[in-house]
């Protein structure tokens, strides 16, 4: 059964509801760099063939999309939590900051009016909607996981070529095998999570 990606944004709408932002996050599972968020404000009119979770588009896709997005968008903003706001606040709470930030933002230029947001829950001023899955159930919600991922990727990627030797561009970041046998042969460098497991162990090692 096909999902209907306007139903949330199409019952707001229909209570005379005009700015609705789409809130979602990438980066909760990578050992480095920051936890990336998105929150996208879409034109009722807006079309976009194929758009789902950012995941399971190509990445070819994505980069199209991504300047689709930017540039049909009545408002689209990015913002993150460092690591070291991860390692103090924990990745669940360093998440919510991030997508507030992203609203705020965004509320600095509309008066945003309601937030679907990707599965977790916020404290706002303004009424919100959390949904399980979101990005794969919301095409506002869709065009953040786009937004997000692609600036998150693309931050992978510079840091690729300052340290080819991690092999950033291929994992993200990531616990992959590969990435844990780099650390261990080549040490931490900045922006690790020093308190996610394997950098941690590896950190208690030394």
């Amino acid at each position: 059964m096909e999902i209907d990606l306007y139903k949330y944004e199409n019952e707001l709408y229909e209570k005379g509801i005009k700015y609705i932002g789409g809130v979602d996050e990438v980066g909760r599972g990578p050992l480095i760099g920051p936890v990336v968020t998105a929150c996208v404000v879409l034109p009722k009119d807006f079309v976009l063939e194929g758009l789902n979770d950012s995941k399971k588009l190509s990445e070819k896709k994505r980069n199209i999309y991504y300047e689709y997005i930017k540039e049909h968008a009545i408002a689209c903003e990015v913002d993150m939590c460092s690591p070291d706001e991860i390692d103090e606040f924990n990745i669940y709470k360093a998440t919510q900051i991030a997508m507030k930030r992203a609203i705020d933002k965004v509320r600095e230029k509309v008066n945003l009016e309601h937030v679907l947001i990707d599965a977790m829950p916020l404290d706002l001023d303004i009424d919100s909607t959390s949904i399980i899955k979101g990005d794969a159930k919301s095409i506002s919600i869709a065009a953040a996981s786009v937004i997000a991922k692609v600036t998150r990727d693309n931050m992978m990627y510079e840091l690729d070529k300052k340290y080819p030797q991690y092999g950033f561009a291929s994992h993200k970041g990531y616990p992959t095998k590969k990435h844990i046998e780099a650390i261990n042969k080549y040490g931490l460098i900045d922006g690790y999570r020093k308190t996610y497991g394997p950098v941690k162990e590896i950190i208690e090692k030394v």
